[in-house]
């Protein structure tokens, strides 16, 4: 297991966005990286902007990973 993230990004990061293809390529990247889901993704609808904004949690795993996310 790489100790840490690639190109000096954030052990834990948010990722928000429009729910649409672009979003979900996003999230697909950063598990393809290395990066886990961290909780269940959250959504909400702006009003302003008239689209559904979808967040989703994931961290850099470690060796205590699993007993953080079951903690």
């Amino acid at each position: 297991m790489i100790d840490r993230p690639p190109a000096g990004l954030p052990r834990y990061r948010l990722l928000t966005g429009s729910d649409d293809a672009a979003f979900c390529h996003r999230v697909s990247d950063a598990l393809t990286q290395g990066y886990v889901l961290y909780g269940s993704p959250s959504i909400t609808y702006d009003p302003n902007r008239k689209t559904v904004i979808a967040a989703q949690a994931i961290i850099w795993p470690t060796d205590t990973t699993s007993a953080e996310i079951t903690s």
